[in-house]
């Protein structure tokens, strides 16, 4: 066989087709043509479907290690958080149940000191268990709605605490609900007392937003630190005396300003109470004030 008649073309097996840069702009129209046509027309919906339908018990099976390692992980984690929330509770308990014991003896020996210098009895405070039902509409104020009111024997300026302290008072009252104006509102004030050093004073709620309260009117130079609990004093005749209102937690003082800033944080729960307890208010036990007598008019006294 002579060179000139072998066949010059590359066997079937070296063919090389279409050029990758066609089989690229084929490809890319292709996809974009289906793209447009499925978010379109929705056109892959039933076969990813049905790839769905057939692919989901190879995926239940293979989540299931993760699911049951992230389920025991949970309750070995809330396992420990419920031994360490029995521990802090029962150490409560014992405090609590050591403090009590600490009350009924100062309580017998005031209740002695009272009967030697024949002073009055002291005033006792009861209370009206609510929930709370939800915050108020108004946005620039900081008030609750409770489910007691007027036909519960709910009254005005009534005291309300949860467990911690003291929430605030009650404002405004319906036959069947109540609203709460929380002791952060910008416009509430209790009077409180220091219980280190025994100074009194007047607890404003934060101006600026935050849920804090500001004791006002200190001097730069009183003595009040940081850390220091205040109660309430009971001076006003509405809150009974020594329950906790708010812990100091910044104190500023300038030289060119005559009060110290002092910034406290409530010990109620402000933000997230369910069950509260409105106490009556110490006004509705003291004796009424005594009504000043008249002075005789000029009249009178030149008649005379």
């Amino acid at each position: 066989m002579s060179f000139g008649t072998l066949d010059s073309s590359p066997p079937p097996f070296f063919k090389q087709g279409y050029s990758a840069i066609t089989k690229l702009v084929f490809y890319s129209a292709l996809s974009l043509f289906l793209m447009m046509g499925d978010s379109r027309f929705n056109l892959s919906y039933p076969l990813r479907t049905g790839l769905s339908f057939i692919i989901y018990p190879i995926q239940w099976i293979a989540m299931r290690p993760t699911v049951w390692t992230s389920e025991f992980l949970q309750m070995t984690q809330d396992r420990q958080e419920a031994q360490n929330k029995e521990i802090e509770t029962h150490q409560k308990l014992l405090k609590q149940s050591l403090r009590a014991l600490q009350v009924d003896q100062l309580e017998l020996e005031n209740l002695q000191l009272r009967n030697i210098l024949g002073l009055r009895e002291r005033l006792q405070t009861h209370g009206t268990a609510a929930e709370v039902l939800y915050d108020a509409a108004d946005p620039y104020t900081r008030k609750l709605i409770v489910d007691k009111g007027a036909l519960q024997g709910v009254s005005l300026s009534s005291p309300v605490m949860d467990e911690f302290g003291i929430l605030g008072q009650v404002t405004t009252v319906h036959p069947l609900v109540s609203e709460v104006t929380l002791v952060i509102d910008a416009e509430n004030s209790i009077p409180v007392l220091n219980t280190r050093t025994g100074a009194r004073g007047v607890a404003f709620g934060e101006a600026g937003g935050a849920p804090l309260l500001e004791l006002r009117y200190m001097a730069t130079n009183a003595d009040i630190e940081v850390g220091d609990d205040l109660t309430t004093s009971g001076i006003d005749g509405v809150y009974p005396p020594g329950i906790p209102v708010a812990k100091v937690t910044q104190v500023e003082r300038k030289a060119q300003s005559v009060f110290a800033r002092i910034l406290c944080a409530p010990q109620g729960k402000v933000q997230g109470a369910r069950m509260v307890m409105i106490l009556d208010p110490l006004l509705t036990q003291l004796p009424a004030k005594p009504v000043p007598e008249k002075p005789a008019s000029n009249s009178m006294a030149g008649k005379k």
